[in-house]
């Protein structure tokens, strides 16, 4: 199975992905984060105690079924193949620096665009910001930007995230060890069985596609290409006409209920630090679990880093709030991101630009 070869397997593939994300928010979970990674990795971290933010702690089986589909489907075709030793700890690092910037924006790459279906306004400006940090990155990579070469080692190696995530899957079903949200987002789920499917058949087409947010962008920067950009596009129209038909649109800025704040600037920044790291770290969050399910130690390492800013955004107050109707007064309160998240953001976006004009590759003598 090649759907790399053309942009309308390509495309149908995204569409497959779009029918899994609109099939998860029409089975319960919120609407406009049918299928959010970043949003998923923190809850999932809250459900290990990470951190004690009551309505975000679920461990989400869409993330166990992605690096699952994914180790599966490679092994199945031959793809897989256990590599590490690019820059761990920076790759580490751009994980956490992945999720802050998330996390200030409410959403990663792929929330953003299905954000975008359902008339976020607030998404189209964050836009902006992605793609100026994919610009950014692509800069830096022009530049001679490089981490280092990943090596084969033992294929056991790769095997060991797809073994943590099959642990989560135990000690939700069979323990109670596990904290679950009584409230808020974390409470809003599909069933835990069509959650795993929706995972697996997502994880499976997006490392057959090699769908990546960030790379689908860069493509189009470095060489004019958008076959990863048709993935991205089949995945936007199947939210969009879902969106409208189940009454799910609403064009608009400060919107109750879409779990998203308007604060422009940041929108922007948040996305642009997303954007920059994601290049630099080699893929977008989605597209780094894929990586670590068919094998990748150092993608691995990443996920690692993003589990430890998704924490880290929540202990420490970094994270937005979204915009939300007082259940008492009934009065708009709009969402804003706090102080701690802004002096973290502009942070993060120093630490992107040492990591991006430092790191060279090594030129042959």
């Amino acid at each position: 199975m090649n759907l790399s070869d053309s942009k309308k397997k390509l495309a149908l593939a995204g569409v497959v992905c779009g029918l899994v994300a609109a099939c998860l928010a029409y089975f319960g979970n919120p609407a406009n984060m049918a299928f959010c990674i970043a949003c998923f990795i923190r809850d999932t971290a809250g459900a290990f105690g990470m951190h004690q933010a009551e309505v975000v702690q679920y461990a989400r089986p869409e993330i166990i079924g992605l690096v699952l589909g994914a180790f599966i489907i490679s092994v199945a075709t031959k793809e897989y193949r256990s590599t590490a030793g690019s820059s761990p700890m920076i790759r580490f690092i751009l994980g956490m620096v992945i999720m802050i910037g998330a996390l200030v924006f409410l959403g990663c790459p792929l929330r953003m665009v299905i954000r975008m279906s359902a008339g976020d306004l607030n998404a189209w400006v964050a836009l902006i910001g992605f793609v100026l940090g994919v610009a950014t990155g692509v800069l830096a990579l022009k530049k001679g930007f490089s981490l280092g070469r990943a090596y084969v080692t033992n294929k056991e190696s790769g095997y060991v995230l797809p073994a943590i995530v099959v642990g989560i899957l135990i000690l939700s079903l069979a323990t109670s060890l596990l904290k679950e949200s009584q409230t808020g987002p974390g409470s809003m789920h599909a069933p835990v069985i069509i959650a795993l499917v929706g995972g697996l058949i997502f994880g499976a087409f997006a490392q057959k596609s090699r769908m990546c947010f960030a790379g689908s962008i860069r493509d189009v920067i470095l060489m004019k290409n958008f076959d990863l950009f048709s993935v991205i596009a089949g995945l936007f129209v199947v939210m969009l006409i879902f969106n409208i038909a189940t009454g799910r649109f609403v064009l608009g800025f400060n919107t109750p209920g879409i779990i998203a704040h308007s604060d422009h600037l940041w929108n922007i920044l948040g996305m642009y630090v997303v954007g920059f790291a994601a290049v630099l770290a080699g893929g977008c969050p989605l597209r780094q679990l894929i990586l670590a399910g068919q094998g990748s130690s150092d993608a691995a390492v990443t996920v690692a880093g993003m589990f430890v800013g998704a924490a880290l955004c929540h202990n420490l107050g970094l994270a937005a709030s979204g915009t939300a109707l007082n259940p008492e007064t009934k009065e708009l309160v709009a969402g804003a991101v706090p102080l701690n998240g802004k002096v973290a953001c502009v942070i993060c976006i120093v630490v992107c630009f040492i990591i991006a004009f430092t790191n060279k590759r090594k030129e042959t003598k």
